[in-house]
């Protein structure tokens, strides 16, 4: 039987390759190669089983994806599931976004994230002919916005910006006009102005400002992003050496391991190996697109530029953070921060892409 099953599967190494290295460069940084190494036992439990997961994940013909009667009621098993943990849920560090099981703990928004690019792939896909009315416009924003409201409500305010990312992503690359998407900026933008100037108390504009700038105060909400920083800083060329990070390993820099993980490997593997590090993400990002550029269908096409996106979304705004240009917002680094949920749906991820290679031959089909 295990022989059969491995017969079925054909690796993409330009896609297993590069995100198994990424992988082990954080659970490498969370070795303290001294004392207690429990995050670097959890992690390695993790990317095992994500593993088996994307191999099994590789031999399954994802076609049936394509129908709506799957599709619709998946969406609506998410937005359930986001209902149930705003009752039922987790709170940790004021944030209620996970269900606790024992000693697991599970993320749905990770989930969500998947489940939006395939219900817009699947949207956009069938519209290509008349993708520039408005309408699909407010169609599939409404879909994102769900999921938004319900994420923000936990308040996962940075999983609740990669869900609007998502979107926007899938909408440009998708052919929507871009006038009316101007249209709907200025809306945004007016609404922004108005909450700012009108409604908005002082120490809600001040709570903004620290978001936006955490830098400007160091010894209170910034101190995290200060800290990092200097974890980014201090690698210099060559880095400290493995297991010599003393931001991290001092615990100056909190939650190394996963909020700041690129920050805690900038350190100790400096700008070399952090360079090193970003040719193996660009590497994956590369495959992704380019198996989208030759997938045979546009749903196929729209997942797999959605994948890219999502994955993009995390790396920019964890690197930023990390680097202190922009917001501390708990974004994870994809196959690389600590934490089970995002990794599994990560990996979830590359095996769809590779079974809907495997599995879908043939020429470009337009979905009518």
């Amino acid at each position: 039987m295990l022989k059969r099953f491995v017969d079925r599967i054909e690796l993409d190494w330009y896609l297993f390759a590069p995100a198994l290295l990424v992988s082990l460069s954080g659970l490498v940084t969370m070795n303290s190669f001294e004392g207690d190494n429990y995050f670097f036992l959890r992690q390695s439990i993790w990317i095992l089983l994500s593993i088996v997961i994307f191999l099994v994940a590789s031999s399954i013909d994802w076609r049936f994806l394509r129908r709506t009667s799957i599709l619709v009621p998946l969406y609506f098993a998410i937005v359930l599931l986001l209902l149930l943990l705003l009752a039922i849920g987790e709170v940790t560090r004021g944030i209620q976004a996970w269900f606790q099981f024992g000693g697991l703990a599970f993320q749905p928004s990770d989930l969500a994230k998947l489940v939006l690019v395939l219900m817009l792939a699947k949207y956009f896909s069938r519209r290509h002919i008349e993708i520039r009315n408005v309408r699909h416009i407010l169609v599939s924003g409404a879909y994102a916005l769900i999921l938004f409201a319900l994420i923000f409500l936990q308040p996962d305010f940075g999983s609740a910006c990669v869900i609007f990312g998502i979107w926007l992503g899938m909408v440009l690359i998708s052919g929507i006009s871009k006038k009316h998407l101007a249209y709907v900026a200025l809306i945004g933008i007016s609404a922004s102005a108005i909450l700012w100037f009108f409604v908005f108390a002082p120490y809600q504009k001040a709570r903004i400002i620290s978001f936006i700038n955490p830098l400007a105060d160091v010894r209170g909400a910034g101190y995290n992003a200060y800290q990092s920083t200097i974890a980014v800083g201090s690698g210099e060329f060559l880095g400290k050496g493995v297991g010599q990070g003393s931001q991290s390993k001092l615990q100056y820099l909190p939650e190394y391991e996963t909020d700041f993980i690129f920050a805690a490997f900038a350190e100790e593997w400096g700008f070399v190996g952090t360079l090193i590090l970003l040719a193996f993400v660009f590497l994956l990002l590369l495959r992704i697109i380019d198996n989208a550029n030759v997938a045979p269908t546009n749903f196929e096409a729209l997942f797999g530029f959605g994948v890219a996106v999502l994955l993009t979304i995390h790396i920019g705004v964890h690197a930023g953070m990390n680097m202190g240009v922009m917001p501390v917002t708990g974004i994870t680094f994809p196959f690389m921060s600590y934490g089970g949920s995002h990794l599994v749906v990560e990996w979830l991820a590359l095996g769809m892409l590779s079974g809907m290679k495997r599995y879908s031959q043939g020429p470009r089909i337009r979905e009518i």
